[in-house]
This record gives C-alpha cells, sequence and structure tokens, in this order.
C-alpha cells in the first residue's frame, strides 16, 4: 500500500512537471504565444531545470530542446525511483520506459488540447484562450482537415483525431511496450 501512495505521488509530480515542460516546448515549436497567466505558470514551474540545461542544450534549429530533455529526465527519475523501490533497476530498460512514457504523456497531452479545443468552440469560440488552443493544435489537425471535411457546419476532425490517438494509446504503444520490456515492466510504462 505505501508503495502504491508513494508512486501515485511521484507519477503526479513527474507527471505535471513533464506536462509543463512538454507545453512549453510545444508552444515554442508551433511559435505562439501564450496569454500571460498561462506563460507565467509555465515558466515559473520550469525555469527552475530549463535555465541550467539550456547551458548544456543550446538550442538548435530554432528549438528550445532544454525543455523536451527537460520532460524526459524527469521522466527517466521517476521511472527509476520507481524501478528501484520494486527491485527492478537496469539502465537501459529505464531508458527505454522513459521514452514509452514519454510518448504516451505527449498524446495524452494532445488529446487534452482537442478537449479544450472543443469545449470551446461548442462554449465560447471567441474566448482569449481559443486562438491560443487552437494554434496549439493546428500543426496535427491541419493535415486531417484537409481530408475531412465540416459535416453541416460541424468539424468532427477532433473526434476523428481523438479516436486514432485512442488507437495508439491502447493498441500501439502497449503492444511496442510489451514487446521492448516483457509483462513483469509493463506497468512502469
Amino acid at each position: 500500500m505505501l508503495y502504491s501512495i508513494f508512486t501515485l505521488i511521484i507519477d503526479t509530480v513527474a507527471s505535471v512537471l513533464a506536462g509543463v515542460l512538454l507545453l512549453r516546448f510545444w508552444m515554442q515549436v508551433v511559435r505562439v504565444r501564450p496569454p500571460t497567466s498561462i506563460a507565467q505558470f509555465t515558466f515559473q514551474l520550469s525555469d527552475w531545470l530549463v535555465r541550467p540545461l539550456r547551458r548544456v542544450l543550446p538550442g538548435v534549429g530554432g528549438y528550445d530542446w532544454a525543455s523536451l530533455i527537460g520532460a524526459f529526465l524527469v521522466i527517466t527519475l521517476a521511472i527509476a525511483i520507481s524501478l528501484m523501490i520494486s527491485l527492478n533497476f537496469s539502465f537501459d530498460t529505464m531508458l527505454l520506459l522513459a521514452v514509452l512514457r514519454l510518448f504516451k504523456w505527449i498524446i495524452y497531452g494532445f488529446m487534452g488540447l482537442l478537449i479544450v479545443e472543443v469545449i470551446f468552440s461548442w462554449v465560447n469560440p471567441h474566448a482569449p484562450l481559443a486562438p491560443f488552443v487552437r494554434a496549439l493544435n493546428d500543426p496535427f489537425m491541419r493535415p486531417f482537415r484537409r481530408v475531412i471535411p465540416p459535416i453541416g457546419n460541424i468539424d468532427v476532425t477532433p473526434m476523428v483525431v481523438f479516436i486514432l490517438f485512442q488507437i495508439v494509446l491502447q493498441y500501439v504503444l502497449p503492444n511496442i511496450a510489451l514487446q521492448l520490456v516483457g509483462p513483469q515492466l509493463f506497468q512502469f510504462v
């Protein structure tokens, strides 16, 4: 029971911090300027890790790689702590699990952004945050919007993309994880 509580706390803290770091990276990739409150939250929560990493990892290609690597390091640390407690520690397994979990959290982040965009489109499409969220979603929604036409003024693209994300989360990633790390370590993905 204590192990479950401890891993819940570690995973929660790591997922919030890694999520903020991934959001920071993605905002920079799509070159969107966040509203002040989101920017303050993002930078205040992640500057302590990103600034030192920037000294070692300068931006290449116009991207802030320190944020992405920071998210990976947070995930790796959370997995390392969980593996050490369960006595299944192996460095390559830890890195592999961290990469798989990073992909999983990226997909969950995109799904969250999709849900927020859909809610904004129904409730208040002119909300101050709506253009910001739409700009974050646009890079992966644009190819689908070209192919899938609106049905009676309703854009069904978010539903299609959401289903594709669910397929990746429920079938693709678990199968990759089972093949790479085996069933005994599958719980750590």
